[in-house]
């Protein structure tokens, strides 16, 4: 699995948000689309740029987050 270093925060990308691989995905995104039942297998089918291990991150991530890590620790 990819670690959470697949999650990057560059404010040149949608506003310094969280994202995956520095490709315009908010992690905010993916677990929308997880929390509206969404599995990980249509995800990636219906947008082949991002991967299982992606999803996958956004999930540690959102985890790691909510444990009490600073952002920065975590991105």
């Amino acid at each position: 699995m990819k670690s959470q270093n697949s999650i990057t925060m560059n404010s040149d990308f949608c506003h310094g948000k969280p994202c995956v691989r520095n490709i315009r995905w908010p992690v905010e995104v993916i677990l929308d689309m997880l929390g509206s039942g969404m599995t990980s297998k249509e995800i990636v089918e219906e947008h082949p740029e991002l991967e299982t291990e992606d999803i996958l991150a956004c999930l540690n991530f959102a985890k790691l987050y909510l444990s009490g890590h600073s952002i920065k620790e975590v991105a």
